[in-house]
């Protein structure tokens, strides 16, 4: 008689917030599946299901508890986790019958939560398949966030990390150079290095250093960057490194060499929030922004086609029209390439509620409306400089039926940068690179060709 091997449990997910709380998720789900169970596409199909929340936010935390009510009305059986599990109060008052509530990166605890809440049947069969790789990717096969370090030693008066995260806990980094290995093993192209504060790694450990390929590597951005950056994929082919969440501390200066050699993508992705002294100030943060100009001026003379992106947040408390237009004006001297920008939302347990000065809700709209508009003219004009120049990019997806293609350059991080749209592209795969002839541009993206068919083109006509 055949041996029927029991039906594992099925989990389903939804994961809200920022990549670090998708690399939780992953890393989650990854445990599970190594423990057994199997992974819905949908509500329908789950056991239990486990929505990862984002607390960063007042409107975020609306989200989630939106997505924690659809979750139970589809399927009934839901454990919450992420930053929004500390308060767990708040989410049993509303939703009394989810079944458990984690907080943020507690992966044992949520684990043993789906154990309790739907356990997977023990089979001497199944049970000696070897472990998989505890982490289960939620991103497409060619790029991957790398987290570096957990927590952040800041206490900027808006932000309330530190208190769901804690200080900075930093990972070694023979094991974030052993985990990037295999994620270039799987198929990884592009690997994007994650944290609170990328630029504070290994301020924890003190910097130490430890073993890697026969030399040492210290815990240092600059040290593993340069480490990163020298990894190669089975195929000899070198991944694109791209660093997020850097503060502008000096040290950061020794990462342009870095980029001049290759060794990591021209880009920085820094969090400036703002450029009034005074509001940095009330921000609890760095607050010498001529120098940051400065920088600029001196990073783009290292490396002309450097890409930097920011954050600014319009309306924080004692915020004047005076305060609002040195931004602009900071702003059309900076010319960053990418620009995001968020009203001031208060969150609970956050210092910047309590200060005085806080600016109407119409006002703010108005200054993120002027935000944007400066930044879109800029970004307009960064790109239309690149029409009929060859650009590097990495293919994202492939339309078979009109044999068009969306990549992204070296200055486009996945889903909050700009695209790179390509015609005539239907050789191409998702996580090839490709050299493109930049055709046409508009306020935010690229339009062009692959260089080898425009050879074609060129040889026809």
């Amino acid at each position: 008689m055949a041996t029927v091997l029991p039906t594992p449990p099925r989990v389903g997910m939804v994961s809200l917030g920022c990549p670090k709380n998708l690399v939780d998720s992953e890393r989650i789900l990854g445990q599970l599946r190594s423990d057994g169970y199997q992974m819905s596409p949908d509500y329908e199909g789950a056991d239990v299901v486990l929505v990862n929340t984002c607390g960063f936010l007042d409107s975020a935390k609306e989200e989630s508890l939106e997505a924690i009510g659809e979750a139970l009305a589809e399927n009934g059986r839901v454990i919450v986790t992420g930053c929004m599990g500390r308060e767990a109060e708040v989410i049993r008052e509303r939703f009394p019958n989810v079944l458990a509530i984690t907080g943020a990166h507690a992966y044992e605890d949520v684990v043993a939560a789906v154990h309790d809440a739907a356990p997977a049947p023990r089979s001497p069969y199944l049970d000696l398949v070897p472990q998989a790789t505890p982490h289960l990717k939620l991103t497409p096969k060619h790029y991957s966030y790398l987290k570096i370090s957990e927590g952040c030693n800041h206490r900027c008066a808006f932000c309330i990390i530190p208190q769901i995260r804690g200080d900075l806990v930093s990972r070694r980094p023979d094991a974030i150079l052993r985990e990037a290995e295999k994620l270039l093993a799987q198929g990884t192209r592009e690997l994007l290095v994650i944290s609170q504060d990328t630029s504070a790694y290994g301020l924890d450990l003190k910097h130490a250093a430890w073993p890697w390929k026969g030399d040492d590597v210290r815990a240092h951005m600059t040290d593993l960057a340069r480490a990163l950056g020298q990894l190669r994929a089975p195929d000899g082919t070198k991944p694109w490194v791209r660093l997020h969440y850097v503060y502008p501390y000096p040290h950061v200066d020794r990462i342009m060499p870095l980029m001049a050699e290759g060794l990591v993508l021209p880009y920085l992705d820094i969090p400036f929030q703002h450029a009034s002294p005074k509001v940095l100030k009330a921000m609890r943060r760095p607050a010498n922004e001529a120098r940051v100009l400065e920088r600029l001026v001196q990073w783009r003379r290292e490396v002309p086609d450097i890409a930097i992106r920011s954050s600014f947040v319009v309306g924080f408390p004692g915020e004047t029209e005076e305060d609002f237009d040195y931004l602009l004006q900071w702003l059309a001297e900076a010319r960053l390439d990418r620009v995001g920008a968020f009203r001031f939302e208060p969150v609970e347990g956050a210092p910047a509620n309590d200060l005085p000065g806080h600016v109407p809700e119409e006002v703010k709209e108005e200054r993120y409306a002027r935000v944007m508009e400066l930044t879109a003219r800029i970004s307009a004009e960064k790109l239309a400089a690149k029409v009929g120049q060859t650009l590097d990019i990495i293919v994202d997806a492939v339309d078979p039926e009109t044999g068009g293609a969306t990549g992204r350059s070296k200055a486009d991080a996945p889903e909050i940068d700009g695209e790179v749209h390509l015609r005539d592209a239907g050789h191409l795969s998702a996580g090839d690179f490709a050299t493109v002839l930049v055709e046409e541009s508009d306020e935010h993206d690229l339009f062009g060709v692959p260089l080898e068919e425009q050879a074609h083109e060129a040889a026809r006509g």
